[in-house]
């Protein structure tokens, strides 16, 4: 059972009018087809004809080999950080897309080593073992290329899951740095032993203007520019504030921060310079909007580092990569609004009640009533726009607490609908814990709520 703490009801509310559905998800996925498409061109070029089952072999393994050199370069291009793509897609659809295109990735590298050795190996009338080692040992940078391959295929497995779930985050974020060793270890094997390149200047400039574009990307987005604006805003730790057990507020100072334009909503990636920390960059979102010299964001303790971040002193120096996300008011299209948050999910949604104007409704879940961080500041902004925001807690509190009588209301569409009258006519933004935000999902989607008017940002890895 679950109980809710009504706090406030609306007054007179604003109407905002409709915003078009963006397309740049679309354009998106149009471009990178556009570009496989290219990339089958190659092999169409090259093919005079396709003879018997060793030609067949052979040819599919072409395909698929030139389809992984393409599918690489896009998934590094994802996950550039690049603004365009991630303040119109959106960094969660991104890491989905990213982790989807993986699979399909070692996928199609699997199925180009297998149907390579076997194409050969028909055309040779060897053995597979002994084609393999031939490939191997005497094609130019096939030592090279087979690291690339176990070094895919590893990152692959570590990348399950089920073993992500074994594993720290930032233990997986360091380890998945392998794949852009096993990119350049396999970026010389498609060059000189793949036929569509071989004898082909004009394949080989757009291979080679594919994958330094790419390079130039993540060298700038996730090196240069971080760099330069640690060096340009000087952040700083300035106070800390324990809101809840365990969830402690980290103010940071800096000069020219309104140079980020960064929006509510949206989160960065820290790196704070102290002992232990230094070497992770990991990403909180904004808990309050943004200040010309000051962010603010707040974190649960829920990993060595989460945890570490209350024993921060002030004036320890801090580099922050973004702003990173689409989860912001650029999203909204309906005039009205609820925000339905889990746990430490509240902290970009705290910053949109504070922001998003016209109707909207808070409903924030916790285990305890101790467990409502910035509880304070939430019901302060509610009562100053007007707005509407509702607690639901799992315990109610052992003693009877100065507010409103509580009532149950687990997360099913029905308790949904009684707190939230009109809910199908809602742009929701969620955010929480895993669990909570795919029930929340069903439940939202069997009250009517259409998918497109969800909007959720995940930060697991």
């Amino acid at each position: 059972m679950s109980t809710v703490i009504p706090t406030h009801r609306p007054a007179d509310r604003a109407t905002r009018p409709r915003r078009p559905r963006s397309i740049a998800p679309l354009l998106t996925q149009c471009a990178i087809w556009v570009g496989a498409a290219a990339v089958l061109v190659l092999w169409w070029r090259d093919t005079t004809s396709v003879v018997g089952a060793a030609g067949w072999l052979t040819g599919a393994g072409r395909i698929t080999g030139l389809l992984a050199g393409y599918a690489c370069a896009v998934l590094v291009a994802l996950m550039s950080r690049a603004p365009v793509l991630d303040h119109t897609v959106g960094s969660d659809r991104l890491a989905r897309w990213h982790a989807m295109g993986g699979r399909c990735t070692v996928s199609l590298v699997l199925a180009h080593t297998l149907l390579i050795i076997c194409g050969y190996s028909l055309t040779s009338g060897t053995g597979v073992v002994d084609q393999t080692s031939t490939l191997v040992l005497h094609y130019p940078d096939m030592l090279k290329a087979t690291a690339a391959f176990l070094l895919l295929i590893a990152t692959g497995i570590l990348s399950a899951r089920a073993a992500r779930r074994r594993m720290r985050y930032e233990t997986w974020h360091h380890l998945h740095f392998a794949t852009y060793l096993a990119l350049f270890l396999a970026f010389s094997h498609q060059l000189s032993n793949g036929a569509d390149f071989v004898g082909h200047p004009a394949a080989q400039a757009a291979w080679y203007a594919l994958y330094l574009g790419v390079a130039a990307l993540i060298g700038w987005y996730r090196f240069v520019v971080p760099v330069r604006r640690a060096l340009h805003h000087r952040l700083r730790v300035a106070a800390l504030w324990q809101e809840a057990p365990g969830v402690v507020s980290v103010h940071l100072a800096g000069r020219h921060l309104d140079e980020l334009n960064a929006r509510p909503g949206q989160f960065f990636r820290w790196r704070f310079l102290a002992p232990g920390l230094w070497w992770a960059a990991n990403p909180y979102s904004l808990s309050a909007p943004p200040h010309p010299r000051e962010l603010r964001i707040t974190v649960k303790a829920a990993g060595a580092h989460s945890a570490a971040l209350a024993t921060l002193r002030p004036g320890t120096r801090v580099w922050a990569e973004g702003p990173y996300g689409a989860f912001t008011a650029e999203r909204r299209r309906s005039a009205k609004v609820l925000l339905l948050a889990g746990g430490v999910g509240i902290t970009p949604l705290r910053a949109l009640f504070e922001t998003l104007r016209g109707e909207v409704t808070l409903v924030y879940r916790a285990r305890r009533p101790e467990d409502l961080a910035l509880r304070g500041e939430l019901d302060a902004i509610a009562a100053a726009r007007g707005a509407v925001v509702h607690y639901v807690v799992d315990e109610p509190a052992p003693a009877p607490e100065p507010m409103t009588p509580a009532r149950t209301a687990p997360l099913t569409a029905r308790a949904l609908a009684r707190l939230v009258p009109d809910l199908a006519a809602h742009e929701v933004y969620l955010c929480g814990p895993p669990g909570m935000t795919d029930a929340a999902r069903r439940a939202l989607r069997a009250a009517g709520v259409p998918r497109r008017h969800i909007h959720h940002e995940s930060f697991a890895f």
